[in-house]
């Protein structure tokens, strides 16, 4: 789906020689496991979870005699993630490090097999942080292609579109802004971190934090290779690599697997609250070129969701030479209903009667999920720790009412390259640790525009739990902030874990979605297909249980098994028991899109994503 790109995984391959994607030209055929409702079953069932995060190697006999030393190499700074954060960190580093002629490796890993790959966003990219970065990025060619003409913001009932005034101040105003493929954007700020020197290592999956004897962060392993399905090692297992650095910043984006491990590791989530987050969904069609309106930006609250479940949608008019417009519709996960489908309300909320016109006689291009962060500044981490800092989309830097991260992602990474850069150069550093520790990267952002931006609109998103759900969150909003901008003495808390908020099946009504008419709505798998999403089939599963009894028996028998609900691609199906007696849970790991909201919304906390190996997951184009 992609042209050639200078970010391809064959470039990573010239650059680090000892480390070898394994490529199999036949993937074994997909076993799905099972487990039973009833232990006296005689039915024997292999484990559905076979990765060795559970399941230690060092038990395992199939392991004895396995080569296991890895390659290790030197850095001054590895950066963990390609998105919008972790490049700009990258451009600052080498920036300065040219700056002031310094010497400078900056090594960037990212899974995706291109950077972008798996980048998405609506997106109406505010550009203030990059014209901090790259003030002439206009004369660079930045894909910037969409200012904003018109700003449309709506109230939805079942049948009719109420226009709601956008007030200049409120967070909704977009002028200035741009509509933008977030993916071509990614691409392109890669192509001006590889000019600066930048060592870029798309197809390359980050799996484990490496510590020092006292305890600091010495750096990243990737994952192990030519691993089967069941665990066991094929004839061209290979280990990952060591990639060790003076300092290592984490921006892997929403709900970061390594993120969650540095957490637990360093307790950064002591003094605030829990991460709350949301699914966004997003389609990209080609349409009528009568119908087309560039630079026209559309959102929506209300229908077809109910006023106690916080979203809303986004329609993009995108001016690229063709006429395309990005759709989506975003759901805040801690909704309360088990029988709730984000997936089938974004089918349904294109026929609304303001929203299908546009689409009918359009062609549908492309398809994709992924978690958003919606926690805001009350749940924003410690951000730095021996050895490392937390940057972008991990910690969480999103303006929920602006819909926008990207800006306070990219300024996020620049601050901590300033912070980092003249310990990382010093000749004798001060550090009680091997890892650096810089807590001067969390002084800078707290004075920075970023941290008045989003303790301004800190309230906002907490106000909808409330009696009147959605409209009471909208009379706070047009009180409180248009009138107070942010500076009412007081700040609002959220209601707790998102995977705490669902109720049992029994104490709520099932959803009867209209089915899809293959026209303006669809069903999933073949909005799975547009995603390009692929996985190399014979390895274990990244979607990874605790406990694989845990979902029958707990999962299905209290909440109907939401899984196969919430999760926008198909990955988990509770499916009958061979015998006719039970069901059993089959993973379809191939099918992810990497959005993380199962390991967000299971009601269990069961399920840990872990990263695939490299290369695998969605294929984006510009999402």
């Amino acid at each position: 789906m992609f042209p050639a790109s200078r970010y391809s995984a064959a470039k990573a391959h010239r650059c680090i020689r000892a480390l070898k994607t394994v490529q199999l030209e036949h993937a074994a055929p997909q076993q799905y496991t099972t487990i039973n409702r009833r232990a006296s079953s005689s039915v024997t069932t292999p484990p559905i979870t076979t990765h060795y995060t559970i399941h230690s190697r060092d038990k395992d006999p199939r392991w004895e005699g396995i080569e296991m030393e890895r390659f290790a190499d030197e850095a001054d700074v590895v950066i963990v993630g390609g998105g919008p954060a972790g490049l700009s960190a990258a451009i600052r580093l080498k920036q300065l490090a040219n700056e002031q002629e310094k010497e400078l490796r900056v090594c960037l890993v990212e899974k995706a097999s291109q950077i972008g790959a798996h980048t998405l966003s609506g997106a109406c990219l505010e550009p203030s942080a990059l014209s901090e970065l790259i003030p002439d990025w206009k004369e660079r060619g930045a894909p910037l292609n969409t200012p904003v003409t018109e700003d449309v913001f709506s109230l939805l009932t079942e049948k009719h579109r109420i226009p709601i005034p956008i007030l200049p101040g409120l967070p909704m105003v977009n002028h200035g802004n741009y509509i933008v493929r977030l993916g071509n954007f990614v691409r392109w700020l890669g192509e001006q971190a590889e000019e600066l020197g930048v060592e870029i290592y798309p197809g390359y999956a980050a799996s484990e934090v490496l510590f020092h004897e006292d305890g600091s962060v010495k750096g990243i392993a990737t994952n192990d290779v030519g691993i089967a399905k069941d665990g066991s090692p094929k004839d061209v297992f290979e280990r990952g690599m060591e990639l060790h650095a003076k300092v290592t910043l984490f921006g892997e984006g929403c709900h970061g697997h390594l993120a969650k491990q540095l957490y637990k590791q360093f307790n950064l989530r002591e003094n605030c609250e829990p991460q709350t987050y949301a699914i966004g969904l997003k389609e990209v069609w080609a349409i009528d070129k009568k119908k087309w309106r560039p630079g026209r930006v559309e959102h929506s609250v209300g229908w077809p969701l109910n006023r106690n479940t916080y979203g809303g949608s986004f329609l993009y008019h995108l001016d690229e030479g063709e006429p395309l417009v990005a759709l989506g519709f975003v759901i805040g996960l801690d909704y309360s209903n088990p029988y709730l489908s984000p997936f089938r309300e974004f089918q349904r909320w294109k026929h609304h009667p303001s929203v299908a016109p546009t689409l009918e006689g359009g062609t549908r291009i492309g398809y994709g999920a992924r978690a958003l962060n919606e926690g805001g500044i009350q749940s924003i981490p410690k951000l730095t720790f021996p050895g490392g800092l937390l940057i972008g989309c991990s910690p969480g830097f999103m303006n929920v009412p602006k819909i926008k991260g990207t800006h306070t992602a990219m300024k996020s990474g620049m601050l901590a390259a300033e912070a980092i850069f003249p310990k990382i150069t010093a000749e004798n550093p001060e550090s009680e640790t091997l890892g650096l520790h810089v807590p001067e990267y969390a002084e800078s952002l707290k004075k920075s525009w970023v941290w008045k931006e989003l303790y301004a609109v800190r309230n906002i998103r907490p106000s909808f739990h409330n009696y009147f759900g959605l409209y009471g969150g909208m009379v706070y909003t047009g009180v409180f902030y248009w009138i107070c901008r942010g500076k009412e003495p007081w700040t609002l808390k959220h209601a707790g874990l998102d995977a705490d908020q669902l109720k049992p099946a029994k104490e709520c009504t099932p959803i009867e979605y209209p089915k899809p008419d293959g026209k303006i709505s669809f069903d999933l798998l073949s909005s799975v297909a547009l995603s390009g999403t692929n996985h190399e089939g014979d390895q274990p599963a990244h979607l990874t249980l605790k406990n694989d009894s845990v979902p029958v028996e707990r999962n299905l028998a209290i909440y109907d098994g939401p899984e196969q609900r919430f999760c926008p691609a198909g990955v988990y199906e509770y499916v009958p028991l061979e015998t006719g007696d039970g069901m059993r849970l089959q993973i379809n790991a191939q099918n992810c899109v990497h959005c993380k909201t199962c390991d967000i919304k299971d009601p269990s906390q069961n399920i840990n994503w872990v990263v695939p190996e490299g290369g695998g997951g969605p294929a984006y184009n510009g999402m």
